[in-house]
């Protein structure tokens, strides 16, 4: 590999954008679900954002005020999640959910906190159709919103398990503490919320489901190799497949990817075969070696 293809492999402008709109899209619409929803009605979100509201309500309490605004209390807190990251999920991931973390802060900081409605239910609901898109919506992309989604991100590479189901359980424990500290009407709230949320983020979330590809081609050295540099994917062979019509020598070839990686793997067959003939399996599932997080370091 030379060093052109190593820096274009490691460094994509395209993906730069699109990983950073997403963390753009997340910040507003945390900042929306918080100050719009959670914090007027009383509702506390799960993980690090909901131990940053009980944080911050605690100390309002007993100081009064905002001196310790709870925009700073989500970033302090998400910083050892983060290191965490560095080393168990990638460099990549850390980076842009850094950046996802820190325009959510700052979103939240100079977004207004304005009660759209009194309903707690209605704060609920849609308190967590926002959070729960913008969750999903960074994770589909490779990237988190930070907090405990870091633990289930960590917890699914060595289980597989669903990541809105995770979620749900490590956040239990936040959502009890609410419930205890300020009354049983927060809990069942704070459940609603949680439960629309982790729905949303399977809903939007859809990274860890995989396609079976076959690629019909004549040219396999150069899709191969196009696969590889763009998704970090291998590939297997079988050659000497006979056209039903035309009787000609091709190659058939197999690889699985996962759905977050389409768009990619269609940018590397038209560059390597645009007349390469392709079908695609959705919904598949794969026993043996296959890493999702192949671009994640």
């Amino acid at each position: 590999m030379t060093i052109k293809q190593k820096f274009l492999k490691y460094f994509d402008l395209g993906r730069f954008i699109e990983k950073s709109s997403a963390a753009v899209v997340y910040g507003i619409l945390s900042a929306l679900a918080l100050n719009f929803f959670l914090q007027p009605g009383e509702v506390y979100s799960s993980g690090v954002t909901g131990i940053s509201q009980i944080i911050f309500t605690l100390f309002s309490r007993t100081f009064g005020g905002t001196l310790l605004p709870i925009s700073v209390i989500i970033w302090v807190l998400n910083l050892p999640l983060l290191i965490m990251a560095w080393f168990t999920i990638g460099r990549k991931f850390t980076i842009y959910t850094f950046m996802s973390i820190t325009l959510s802060s700052i979103f939240i900081q100079l977004m207004p906190s304005w009660a759209l409605t009194k309903d707690p239910i209605m704060n609920s609901i849609f308190g967590g159709v926002l959070m729960g898109i913008g969750i999903g919506y960074v994770m589909r992309l490779g990237i988190s919103s930070g907090g405990t989604d870091i633990v289930a991100l960590t917890i699914r590479k060595k289980t597989g398990m669903s990541v809105g189901y995770l979620s749900t359980v490590v956040n239990g424990v936040v959502i009890l503490t609410a419930g205890i500290l300020f009354g049983p009407q927060h809990l069942f709230y704070s459940l609603i919320y949680v439960f629309i949320s982790g729905r949303m983020v399977d809903t939007v979330f859809n990274r860890q489901k995989k396609m079976q590809v076959t690629i019909v081609t004549k040219f396999p050295d150069d899709v191969r190799d196009a696969i590889f540099y763009k998704l970090g994917r291998g590939v297997t062979f079988v050659r000497g497949a006979e056209g039903g019509y035309t009787h000609q020598r091709e190659t058939v070839m197999f690889t699985v990817i996962t759905n977050s990686e389409y768009h990619e793997f269609r940018q590397a067959i038209y560059e390597s075969d645009k007349n390469a003939f392709v079908t695609l399996a959705q919904n598949i599932r794969v026993l043996g070696n296959f890493n999702e997080e192949k671009n994640s370091k």
